[in-house]
């Protein structure tokens, strides 16, 4: 028995499984880096108020599930809940936004850190890959974003996810509908905490997943009724975008997603496959999030897809991925001379761009050409001293059983022209 194991909530990465991840993510990035996205990599944690100030003190992510901690000098930090805030930060302390290009177009991947009731696609430790654009307000941006992230979605097969779209105003609007809206939950039949929550941001209400509370949301008063000329102009632009690219949406005027820096564009990807956590990716525009960490008014727009609920996703739909072997060639050494041959070889193939690998160890013929066909390679070298003294190795195809003799000084080229 080992002494320990991942603690609750968590989860480890090994292959095979690991590779399914890695293509994951890739295929969430790429759309990203053709279109001007740069890459940014932020701390594991950050200063509590960053989080308290940015995501809201009302939300639950800020009440209920970061993970905190103080230093020996007393520094009240917190594993970092999401990444919206902490790629603000450094976008700002860097000054990326006076190099004189707005909107600033960074891409992440990581890890982040939320202490939740683990359940199937709900972990304390999970990972996504986001995307913020700094700077600029313009619909054209918020609907690149979502156009990128369906993109990345159908690049992996998947077909069956809905894209949920909302607005939420601004501050010139929302006032007027927060003071309707609290007006009308104040009159429902609600626990103390949500009662609180009313008077702190009573749109967090309307995000309230238990059922008891949906029942009593029907008849609320509807952002979209109070929505001024520049807003509903604007999301109209989004949605006129979206449409003229090809891409289905539905209009959901309860969603606000679990974060306090909304505005106007705010959309969710769903996924009907997976449960109760649907969700497998979101974002919005954040226009005033900049200067709520004390820096100047950025208007910005940004989305996190959930790596781990998109691996999720693929297997709720049958997906397989057409993912590269992780060895393509298999040496396979008998004798010590054999050996030095062969390494220098796999070396040469390495390369030379060949996934190649290596019967460490001194395995016997029988043993090292089990080890070729587990690791999945497509072809092995096997060499003896006949073949040194003969000048060749000999090149099994490990699908069709066939072997043939190969020169040594051309076996790299052998097998780059096998491959393809």
């Amino acid at each position: 028995m080992n002494a320990f194991t991942a603690p609750k909530g968590t989860y480890d990465l090994t292959p095979p499984d690991s590779a399914t991840f890695l293509a994951v993510r890739e295929a969430l990035a790429a759309p990203l880096r053709r279109s001007g996205y740069g890459y940014i990599e932020t701390p594991g944690f950050e200063h509590v108020e960053l989080f308290s100030r940015g995501v809201g003190e009302s939300t639950d992510i800020v009440t209920k599930e970061m993970y905190t901690l103080t230093t020996k000098g007393g520094t009240e930090l917190a594993l970092r809940p999401e990444g919206t805030a902490s790629v603000l930060r450094a976008a700002l302390e860097r000054n990326l936004h006076k190099a004189g290009n707005l909107p600033v177009k960074l891409w992440y991947s990581g890890s982040y850190y939320r202490y939740e009731r683990p359940q199937a696609g709900r972990y304390r430790h999970f990972s996504q890959v986001g995307a913020e654009a700094i700077g600029a307000e313009d619909p054209a941006l918020d609907a690149e974003l979502i156009i990128l992230a369906v993109d990345a979605y159908r690049s992996l097969g998947l077909r069956d996810f809905r894209l949920l779209l909302n607005s939420l105003g601004d501050k010139e609007c929302r006032p007027a509908y927060r003071e309707a809206l609290q007006g009308f939950l104040r009159g429902l039949d609600l626990d103390e905490e949500t009662r609180r929550r009313i008077e702190i941001n009573p749109l967090r209400v309307l995000d309230d997943k238990r059922e008891a509370v949906r029942k009593q949301l029907v008849g609320a008063p509807a952002l979209r009724d109070h929505l001024c000329e520049a807003c509903k102009v604007y999301h109209e632009r989004v949605r006129q975008l979206l449409t003229a690219a090809g891409v289905v949406f539905e209009d959901d005027e309860k969603l606000v997603r679990g974060l306090d820096y909304y505005t106007r564009t705010t959309f969710e990807f769903i996924h009907d496959g997976l449960g109760s956590q649907s969700a497998v990716g979101g974002g919005g525009r954040y226009d005033g999030l900049s200067e709520m960490i004390g820096g100047p008014a950025l208007p910005s727009v940004g989305w996190a897809l959930g790596v781990d609920r998109t691996v999720l996703a693929l297997r709720a739909e049958g997906v397989e991925l057409e993912l590269p072997a992780a060895t393509e060639v298999y040496a396979v050494p008998l004798g010590d001379a054999a050996r030095d041959v062969l390494f220098d070889l796999v070396t040469a193939l390495r390369r030379a761009g060949v996934a190649a690998d290596f019967a460490f160890g001194g395995k016997g013929l029988k043993n090292a050409m089990k080890s070729a066909n587990r690791s999945g390679a497509r072809f092995a070298l096997v060499a003896g001293e006949r073949d040194l003294a003969e000048g060749v190795v000999q090149l099994k195809d490990l699908e069709s059983g066939d072997q043939t003799p190969v020169a040594l000084d051309a076996v790299v080229e052998e097998l780059r022209a096998r491959r393809g």
